[in-house]
């Protein structure tokens, strides 16, 4: 209980460091929010072009797509806010050699790699995925419980992506020049902005069993509708669990080979 504590102590005192930096330069909170409403524009624009003439994808209406694009937007914002300052920040510290540094701090490597900093520019991003879906929701006359169950897959994506964007970032012990592949992922993820039905079916085997697109948006998106089939949940949190424990276990393997600027 005390090694918890502990750790929140120093969550809290990083972010709180982090934030002030940040916000000391107010303008680019007000660009980043302009930026996050010309993106979703850009989106509802996409997805309207599909609904102008009366198609629709397949078992989705209009309102029921806004509900999966409100999803990925908050995605977004937990990426840009959580993810990309610290994860993306591994590559820079391996080629700078002052990974040693936190190798040496007194708590877990993958802790303070995974929190050490917080990016308030995603805000916007998770703000209005939060309005697109409440909206869209309450145009479909979803209940309570509803947010709450689709809460449980939603949860089970972040970790994934957490998962697997650590996984990458850690293979820079050996590429040391890794960013690119972490935007790949990034530009991947773009899919799932639309219902997984909205692609060919080799498309969606891709983005449901090699990278799983589908478990970010689409899944929690159908546990809001009330629609999910209780497997697709329970295979959420397989794979959360099994990734969350590949990756840590990659780290300790990645970390036998690296190579200490001070060595």
């Amino acid at each position: 209980m005390l090694k918890v504590k502990r750790y929140l102590d120093v969550l809290l005192r990083l972010w709180s460091a982090a934030f002030a930096a940040e916000l000391e330069y107010r303008i680019n909170f007000v660009l980043a929010t302009l930026t996050s409403l010309g993106n979703l524009a850009g989106s509802l624009f996409g997805l309207f072009l599909f609904y102008r003439t009366g198609y629709t994808f397949q078992g989705w209406s209009w309102a029921e797509a806004l509900v999966v694009l409100g999803i990925f937007t908050l995605l977004q914002g937990f990426s840009s806010t959580f993810l990309a300052p610290n994860l993306n920040s591994i590559v820079k510290l391996v080629q700078q050699g002052t990974l040693d540094f936190v190798l040496l701090k007194p708590i877990s490597s993958q802790f303070w790699l995974s929190i050490h900093t917080i990016s308030p520019w995603g805000i916007p991003d998770i703000v209005f995925g939060g309005v697109l879906i409440f909206y869209a929701g309450n145009q479909l006359n979803v209940q309570f419980s509803d947010y709450l169950l689709s809460a449980i897959p939603l949860i089970f994506g972040l970790a994934s992506l957490y998962s697997l964007w650590f996984i990458l970032g850690a293979t820079s012990i050996w590429f040391v020049k890794i960013y690119n592949v972490t935007e790949v992922l990034r530009g991947l993820l773009e899919a799932g902005r639309y219902p997984m039905v909205a692609y060919p079916t080799a498309y969606r085997f891709f983005f449901t069993f090699v990278v799983p697109v589908a478990f970010l948006t689409t899944v929690p998106a159908e546990a809001m509708l009330g629609r999910v089939q209780l497997g697709w949940i329970v295979g959420a949190g397989f794979l959360a669990i099994a990734l969350l424990f590949i990756a840590r276990s990659f780290w300790a393997y990645a970390l036998r080979f690296y190579t200490s600027a001070s060595s």
